[in-house]
């Protein structure tokens, strides 16, 4: 058993105890630090303003990401995410910072490595670390002319080795998984996991998955149309650690797509929504104790194994959100269906 799939194991024994907690928002705790351009800046001399780039400040500021990271870990965090959601050359090329990607993912999961390792030597607790892999702003799946629905601005190979690059230096860094996040086009997701089949395969270890979809509308679909089903069969041969939703709205608003997934899903289920939609300033004003609530009803529920927070979220949400869920049982993974019928519980047909 190498590291790596004896972390999954170890992630899954932790999920079968008790319901776990992922972290919440890097981006509305950054806002809170009114960092300047020469903080993001730091001493780098590059051709376009940095600020804004939050993923830099793993190298520039790196006090920032690891004070949010430790603020979290005090809040009851199980997992915690490496502050990397654009830290790849597609959004990179931004801010003229292609060249840094590398060294942007190293750091920033050293930075949370080193804090994860720290609070588990302190009480014996197991604390992992997620490497956060975001969408870019490209899309494989549609047009960004309308004039010219067949046009594609990358093509799936070009995506693919973007990932890679993040992902190797994600793992060179210490993360436990790589999570595939806020996925709004399901064929950007099959990039990521195809970068990490090819990652495991030149390093020669398993590197579990987690994969987050994001929906665009209340129907439940995301933005290259999937429905929450479609997507869990789409991706369900990467054999991913943890499934799940994050942004797209509220906990209100999720619900029904959260039992859905809960109930075909036979892994992991992690949730991670916004607080609550935002308000007309962008804003995001549901307070922990309402977020908890809501999520709270997944749990009693039975239906979600890890919980967190994503746009808004803070962590005095995390913080709720773990007195909320207490004490409550975690979702029990459902019998796999090869299982099932190796047992002779339900018969084998070729539609099958």
């Amino acid at each position: 058993m190498t590291l790596m799939e004896s972390t999954r194991a170890q992630l899954r024994a932790a999920a079968a105890q008790r319901i776990l907690l992922t972290d919440g928002a890097f981006g509305t705790e950054i806002q809170n630090w009114k960092l300047a351009e020469a903080d993001y800046a730091g001493d780098l001399k590059l051709a376009k303003d940095q600020k804004g780039n939050n993923d830099i400040l793993a190298l520039t500021k790196p006090e920032v990401p690891e004070t949010i990271t430790r603020e979290y870990l005090d809040a009851g965090s199980d997992i915690v995410s490496t502050n990397t959601f654009s830290a790849n050359v597609i959004s990179q090329a931004d801010y003229a910072a292609e060249h840094l990607v590398r060294d942007i993912n190293i750091a920033s999961a050293q930075i949370a490595r080193r804090c994860a390792d720290e609070y588990a030597a302190r009480d014996g607790r197991p604390r992992f670390v997620a490497g956060a892999i975001g969408p870019t702003n490209k899309t494989l799946s549609l047009s960004p002319d309308v004039n010219d629905p067949g046009y594609r601005e990358i093509d799936f190979d070009y995506l693919k080795d973007v990932y890679l690059e993040q992902v190797l230096a994600l793992v060179e860094g210490g993360v436990d998984f790589i999570l595939i996040e806020t996925v709004f086009d399901t064929l950007n997701a099959k990039a990521g996991i195809m970068a990490v089949i090819e990652a495991s395969e030149k390093l020669g270890r398993d590197i579990p998955i987690m994969l987050s979809m994001t929906l665009t509308d209340l129907s439940g679909r995301n933005l290259s149309g999937h429905t929450v089903e479609a997507f869990w069969h789409a991706v369900r041969h990467a054999r991913p650690v943890t499934i799940g939703l994050n942004c797209s709205f509220g906990a209100q608003q999720l619900r029904p797509h959260v039992k859905t997934l809960a109930a075909i899903a036979d892994t992991l289920i992690m949730i991670y929504p916004n607080a609550g939609l935002p308000n007309e300033l962008g804003e995001y004003d549901e307070l922990p104790e309402e977020t908890a609530a809501l999520v709270k009803e997944w749990a009693e529920a039975g239906q979600v194994n890890i919980l967190g927070g994503c746009c808004g979220s803070t962590p005095a949400h995390i913080k709720a959100m773990a007195d909320a869920v207490a004490g409550l049982p975690p979702r029990a993974l459902p019998v796999p269906l090869v299982v099932t019928r190796l047992a002779g519980l339900e018969p084998m047909t070729m539609a099958a």
